[in-house]
């Protein structure tokens, strides 16, 4: 009974301190994952000569950095949006990182 408890104490503890760094795509129970996604299209009247990034990465119960689009617009000097981009990396829900990638002009 008691090895019970303490299985199932390990799992509630691990899906709470890791529930800021499971992935928004892909299989959540991959214990490795590296995946680029569309985030969104906007007008696509608008030509994609510039590229911005933004980025957010987290260790255990750790987290810094702005993945935002308006940081990615800013670093790559944009002010009117193709499409965006994001990146995702997630290794045991121990350390992840996320990118987001700003075309346009």
């Amino acid at each position: 009974m008691a090895r019970k408890l303490l299985v199932v104490g390990l799992v509630v503890a691990v899906v709470v301190c890791s529930g800021c760094v499971l992935p928004r795509y892909g299989a959540v129970l991959a214990p490795i994952m590296d995946t680029k996604t569309a985030v969104a299209v906007g007008d696509t009247s608008v030509g994609y000569s510039k590229v911005g990034e933004s980025m957010a990465e987290g260790i255990i119960l750790l987290g810094k950095g702005d993945a935002s689009i308006s940081a990615a617009m800013k670093d790559g000097g944009i002010t009117r949006i193709h499409h965006v981009d994001s990146e995702e990396l997630n290794i045991l829900s121990i350390y992840c990182k996320q990118i987001i990638r700003v075309y346009g002009e």
